[in-house]
C-alpha cells in the first residue's frame, strides 16, 4: 500500500482512513473539493453506503 498525496486522490479510489475521527474506516472515495484554506476535504462511501467527509491527508489509498 503506498500513500498517496492528496492531489493524487481520485473519485472511485478505495482508501482507508489512517487520521482523526474516523481512523480505520474504508471506503470509496466519491466526492473531492479544496477549502479556501486550501486543504483537500473529501466524502468516503462505505460498503454499507455510510457516508463521512475527512481530509485528503488522512487518507491512504488502497491496491485496487
Amino acid at each position: 500500500m503506498k500513500i498517496k498525496t492528496p492531489e493524487e486522490l481520485r473519485d472511485g479510489d478505495l482508501c482507508k482512513v489512517i487520521g482523526g475521527t474516523h481512523v480505520g474506516k474504508t471506503g470509496v472515495v466519491r466526492d473531492i473539493n479544496t477549502s479556501k484554506t486550501g486543504h483537500i476535504t473529501i466524502t468516503v462511501e462505505q460498503k454499507n453506503g455510510v457516508r463521512f467527509k475527512t481530509l485528503g491527508k488522512n487518507v491512504e489509498v488502497q491496491a485496487s
